[in-house]
């Protein structure tokens, strides 16, 4: 019998988060190690009346890809990927590595030479997502690399995990409901306004949101969630940040990044690690360089650093940034075949300024939204 918060997971992802109708072709993809949480998607969606197509990749295969495939390889586009990217209905994707370091060593060339060529598709992909043609939610299954990633033993990462997405709770898709509620408020009183200004030991940014929404992240796309988050002006940011969290990118791991930006566009980039393959990503294409995305992490539930972009990014008490693509049902321009997500304490005196009046003081909203 499945552990009941695998089961609960599973109808997080089905019912609440994807929404599967009859009729609705849904891929699950994730490695072989998450086959309990797939086998618990399979039955979920059935249920639901949909069509499940489970994609299961073996430990190891990144790796063997991209030390083995010549040029032509790397710029080809799976036309199975391409097909469900551009007809199916629903996509969750479970994050199961059993090695989440295997990509150390390869040429960062390499894995920018794919990440251009599958840029069209992801902006294909995305412009589905922003129309509402795809449905899609991104999730994790608790494996022993994750695990020793996030500094836990299994059995602990097992009850972050579920925790986290209040999968062990009594009634979990009525948590995230009442999240929605809580965040929504902050969306609702930011809407309309027009500057945002970031202050703190790690950041002195200013960039225009005028014209641009936030979205309430409530766990219908991510699960765990628990963010907003805005495409700023493209060309409006000015200022530096130094994120304080490692950036993780195609399994490899850049600590220490600073970014200098001038018209909303990085015009100094250093690291204290692997400080080549930034440079590398920021060179992908024209819009890898742009900041597509400005977002408040706000799930207390995500209470440390665990070396997964998927909770790292709503850690409660932090901002992050992506470099690359921005957000189209917002408003978003900038296109990329890179969005990569990188994480700024605040609580340590940060503050976030909307025209003119205290949003945000160390962690926590400080501004009266009824």
């Amino acid at each position: 019998m499945a552990d009941y918060r695998i089961t609960n997971l599973a109808k997080i992802l089905v019912e609440y988060c994807v929404d599967v109708q009859p009729g609705d072709r849904v891929v699950l993809n994730g490695s072989t190690l998450a086959s309990p949480l797939i086998l618990e998607l399979q039955r979920e969606v059935l249920r639901a009346g949909g069509h499940p197509h489970t994609l299961l990749s073996i430990p190891g295969s990144n790796y063997v890809f991209f030390t083995e495939a010549n040029d032509v390889q790397l710029e080809y586009v799976s036309p199975v990927l391409k097909m469900y990217l551009e007809e199916f209905e629903g996509l969750i994707q479970v994050y199961s590595q059993a090695n989440t370091k295997e990509l150390s060593n390869i040429d960062p060339a390499r894995q920018a030479m794919q990440a251009k060529a599958m840029a069209p598709l992801m902006k294909a992909y995305m412009d589905r997502a922003a129309n509402k043609q795809i449905k899609w939610a991104i999730s994790m299954f608790p494996t022993a690399a994750l695990a020793q990633d996030a500094e836990m033993s299994l059995a602990e990462f097992e009850d972050f995990v579920y925790a986290a997405t209040y999968a062990d709770a009594e009634d979990p898709i009525g948590a995230w409901r009442k999240i929605h509620d809580e965040q929504q408020k902050l969306v609702d009183w930011l809407k309309g306004k027009k500057e945002v200004v970031v202050e703190g030991p790690n950041a002195e940014l200013r960039m225009s949101i005028e014209g641009r929404d936030f979205i309430n992240a409530d766990g219908e796309d991510n699960m765990p969630s628990g963010e907003i988050f805005t495409s700023p002006v493209e060309d409006s940011m000015e200022g530096w940040i130094r994120f304080t969290y490692p950036a993780i990118e195609g399994g490899r791991e850049v600590t220490g990044v600073e970014l200098k930006l001038e018209g909303g566009k990085v015009v100094e980039a250093r690291a204290e690690k692997n400080e080549e393959f930034l440079k590398a990503m920021l060179e992908v294409d024209e819009g890898a360089s742009i900041v597509g995305e400005f977002a408040i992490g706000t799930n207390k539930q995500i209470d440390r650093f665990t070396k997964n972009i998927l909770f790292d990014e709503k850690l409660g008490g932090t901002i992050h940034m992506a470099l690359g693509a921005g957000f189209k049902e917002i408003g978003g321009t900038n296109e990329s075949g890179v969005h990569w997500d990188m994480i700024c304490d605040m609580k340590d005196g940060g503050k976030i300024i909307v025209d003119g009046e205290l949003f945000y003081d160390s962690g926590e909203f400080v501004v009266d939204v009824g």
